[in-house]
């Protein structure tokens, strides 16, 4: 059935799900019955008026024509560059060119991670195509992979998620029999099958790669504790000497996979999962120090409590998850965290103040956003989503009105 086949009250149903509302939560936002909403959904009661239409739009945070099942026209079409990434994915034969050295290649990839998590995002588009060409010709599996994870990284902020899915299986296939090359390339995938709304997918992908990196779970009476791999008392933390470093970089990738299979699974409602998988990335946190992230994941405690609060958000406790915002975003290792990570966050944390009304923490969220990663802001969809949302509200906030007029929400 096609999108323009959904009856309208399904559509209403599926978008109140996704909000985490019950029927009670969206009648009362709308100051109507649990009986109505109820018939609407079931396709009972016709919605026969624009204006309600709108109405339950708004609370829904998407615009009227996502009910009513027609397209919006894309204002500006794909961002420039996006189509020769496009073509050099497509290229299966190996370059012509005299292939490059591959110190040579290492250091592009370097700048290019760099790139990205600096949130330059109009500059990186400019980079892979040659980039997926050179390493195309290289054949190296950790090159390929790399490049491969900032493509389908990039593409999904693009809003290019079905590519951005192909780049990640692209990685997941250069990785072979190599483990934590193939556990870093599962990351992507799961970005991208999160971007598509694939959340149980995901999850079904995250989690199983999670527990072929990290050591097996045991138990101690109720509680669940993280084996380690050489000391069995589970006190000592991992350290950059010799193995422990590699070791380090493993549970890095591990504990990243077990955050991203957290939010997966608090987006397709599993909230006790969540905070379970929540909590073990938590353990995996506290026994690492000083690793060399060769990897780019960004773990650690700080990025365990910013999935903490995206997971609190996502179950509908608005209140914990912006306590729990204000506290993280106080310490140390919120500076260290790349522009790009802490501006995704940002985002995510304004569509959490929307979910209890708060528009001025919603436009401070925006604002702190586009402070720190301007192109996270004007080039990703769920931000412009959230700045139409606030810049609705009358007045609105002058520092999103602003935004508005930059991204081209203001007619």
């Amino acid at each position: 059935m096609s999108s323009d086949d959904v009856p309208i009250g399904r559509r209403v149903a599926r978008w109140r799900v996704r909000r985490s509302m019950t029927q009670q939560m969206l009648a009362d936002r709308l100051r109507r019955s649990k009986s109505w909403v109820d018939k609407v959904e079931r396709g009972v009661r016709t919605l026969d008026r624009y204006s309600v239409i709108q109405e339950l739009a708004h609370v829904l945070r998407v615009d009227p024509e996502v009910l009513l099942g027609q397209q919006r026209p894309t204002p500006t079409g794909p961002p420039d560059g996006v189509d020769e990434i496009r073509a050099a994915l497509a290229r299966y034969d190996t370059p012509q060119a005299p292939a490059q050295p591959r110190d040579e290649l290492r250091r592009q990839v370097g700048y290019a991670w760099l790139t990205y998590q600096h949130a330059h995002y109009g500059q990186l588009v400019r980079v892979l195509p040659s980039l997926l060409d050179g390493v195309q010709g290289a054949r190296s599996p950790e090159l390929l992979v790399q490049t491969y994870r900032i493509t389908s990284s990039l593409l999904v902020k693009l809003g290019e998620a079905d590519l951005g899915w192909l780049a990640a299986d692209r990685a997941m296939a250069a990785a072979g029999d190599d483990r934590l090359l193939a556990a870093t390339a599962t990351i992507s995938v799961g970005q991208a099958l999160r971007a598509h709304d694939r959340d149980r997918l995901a999850l079904a992908a995250l989690l199983p790669a999670a527990n072929r990196v990290l050591p097996p779970v045991t138990h101690s009476g109720d509680q669940e504790v993280c084996g380690t791999f050489g000391d069995q008392s589970g006190r000592k933390p991992l350290d950059h000497r010799g193995q422990g470093d590699h070791r380090g970089q493993q549970w890095a990738v591990g504990g990243t996979l077990l955050v991203q299979a957290a939010l997966a699974a608090a987006g397709c409602g599993e909230h006790r999962r969540a905070d379970e998988l929540t909590e073990r990335a938590a353990g995996v946190a506290a026994h690492l120090r000083g690793y060399d992230d060769a990897h780019r994941t960004s773990f650690g405690p700080v990025a365990v409590e910013l999935a903490r609060v995206l997971v609190a958000a996502q179950r509908g406790d608005a209140a914990e998850a912006l306590r729990r915002h204000s506290a993280v975003v106080r310490r140390e290792g919120w500076r260290r965290l790349p522009a790009e990570y802490r501006g995704a966050y940002l985002v995510d944390v304004a569509r959490a103040y929307l979910q209890v009304g708060e528009l001025r923490g919603a436009a401070r969220a925006l604002v702190d956003a586009d402070s720190v990663a301007p192109d996270e802001v004007r080039s990703r969809s769920l931000a412009r989503t959230v700045i139409a949302d606030v810049a609705r509200s009358q007045p609105a906030p002058a520092g999103v009105a602003r935004l508005a007029t930059l991204v081209g929400l203001t007619r």
